[in-house]
C-alpha cells in the first residue's frame, strides 16, 4: 500500500513494481506517470482501514499528519512502514538502486538524505554503464564453464574500475 500520488510515491511504487509488488495506491491526485503505472488506485483521501491486507505501507505524501496516521495504523497492524518525510517515524529506509542487468549496487543514507543517496547513484549510473550488464553475464557463463576463464574477466574488471578511479 503506497499512500500519496505525487514524485516521491512515484519513485517509491516504480521500485516495488520491479521487485515484482502488487500495489494499491491511496490518494485523492497521483501524477499522470503514476496513473499509467498501477491499475489499483483509490483517488480519495487515506482512511483508517486502508491498510486492511497491507504486507508493506509507505506514507508519501505531502502532509506530516497524513504520514504520521498511515504510521500509526501500520505500526498498529504490525505492518512494517516506511515514512518518507519523517524516516525515524518508520521502520525501514529504502536504498537508491542502480540495476545494470544482474548487478544492483544499493546506496543509502538511512533514511537521512534520500536526495543525496539518488545524487550518488546518478553518478554511478555513469561510471557503471549498461555494458556492466554484460560483464555480469560473462562471469556468471564463466561460473558456469561456460565463458571466458575468469582471470581474464578478472583483468577487465580491473581495467574498468581503474578508469572510474581516474
Amino acid at each position: 500500500m503506497v499512500v500519496g500520488g505525487g514524485a516521491v510515491a512515484t519513485r517509491k511504487v516504480a521500485k516495488l513494481l520491479r521487485s515484482g509488488a502488487g500495489v494499491v495506491v491511496v490518494s485523492p491526485e497521483v501524477s499522470p506517470e503514476l496513473a499509467g503505472m498501477v491499475a489499483e488506485i483509490h483517488r480519495r483521501p487515506y482512511e483508517y482501514g486502508d491498510l486492511e491486507g497491507a504486507h508493506l505501507a509507505f506514507a508519501a505524501t505531502n502532509s506530516r499528519e497524513v504520514n504520521a496516521a498511515v504510521a500509526g495504523e501500520a505500526k498498529e497492524r504490525g505492518i512494517p512502514v516506511n515514512v518518507a518525510d519523517r524516516p525515524s517515524e518508520g521502520d525501514f529506509a529504502v536504498p537508491s538502486t542502480l540495476r545494470r542487468g544482474g548487478l544492483q549496487v544499493a546506496v543509502s543514507t538511512g533514511g537521512a538524505s534520500p536526495t543525496l543517496a539518488r545524487r550518488i547513484r546518478g553518478e554511478l549510473e555513469e561510471a557503471f554503464g549498461p555494458e556492466w550488464a554484460d560483464v555480469v553475464e560473462e562471469f556468471d557463463a564463466a561460473r558456469r564453464g561456460g565463458g571466458a576463464p575468469v582471470e581474464d574477466l578478472e583483468e577487465e574488471v580491473g581495467r574498468c574500475l581503474s578508469r572510474l578511479r581516474g
